[in-house]
């Protein structure tokens, strides 16, 4: 990468990270998504009490492959809420106990330079999870998700992350399935359904957030 890209997203993940402490969440930043990995094994996880976790759907989150480390810990229970072999009942069923792990993994749809996370789901567990519920919360977050403003973050979900996420999905029965354009839908299977803006953590620091500082996710 060019010396002026690099000082360019230098800049970037400097002002959105100090936005981000100013709001009461931990932050660290990660040069990729090994690195962010390392930070949480080193930084954030042996300063935890842990012994359940789970996650919301997030591509940014599985590319960091701390999920397969913390599936081989006997020492920690891992609620399954993507499992292939489980009735659609008993994943909504997971996905509720899941709300009160000891730490919740994420990612977000954007970060406002501000400070803010915004986030749209489907059914509500991930921002659900975000809000309230288990004690701890890390995102890994890319700098692809970096936008100036609430205007600029409802944008780039409804023109970028929505549409590919129902592409992601197969099955799924949408419009954007087919255009990759949102149509505001009344499709049974649109996954546009709740909107979260997180403005701080609360309690300070129950939000940690791992800047990645390569283009990760959705």
């Amino acid at each position: 990468m060019s010396d002026f890209l690099k000082l360019f997203w230098q800049k970037r993940l400097e002002t959105c990270g100090k936005a981000l402490i100013n709001n009461n969440f931990d932050l660290f930043i990660a040069e990729d998504a090994k690195d962010a990995r390392n930070i949480f094994f080193a930084q954030i996880f042996p300063d935890l009490n842990v012994k359940t976790v789970s996650w919301g759907d997030s591509l940014s989150f599985i590319q960091t492959g701390i999920l397969d480390e913390l599936r081989r810990n006997s020492s920690i229970s891992v609620i399954e809420t993507f499992a292939k072999d489980i009735s659609r009942a008993e994943i909504i069923e997971r996905r509720r106990q899941a709300l009160l792990v000891d730490l919740f993994f994420s990612g977000s749809n954007a970060v406002t330079e501000n400070g803010q996370l915004v986030n749209l789901d489907m059914v509500g567990n991930r921002v659900g999870a975000i809000t309230f519920g288990p004690k701890h919360v890390v995102l890994f977050i890319g700098r692809n998700k970096i936008v100036t403003d609430l205007d600029q973050a409802r944008e780039r979900i409804k023109s970028i992350a929505a549409p590919a996420n129902a592409i992601r999905h197969t099955g799924f029965k949408t419009p954007c399935i087919k255009t990759a354009h949102c149509f505001d839908c009344s499709s049974p299977d649109r996954i546009c359904n709740t909107w979260v803006i997180t403005e701080k953590s609360f309690p300070k620091g129950r939000v940690k957030i791992v800047l990645i500082n390569k283009d990760v996710g959705l």
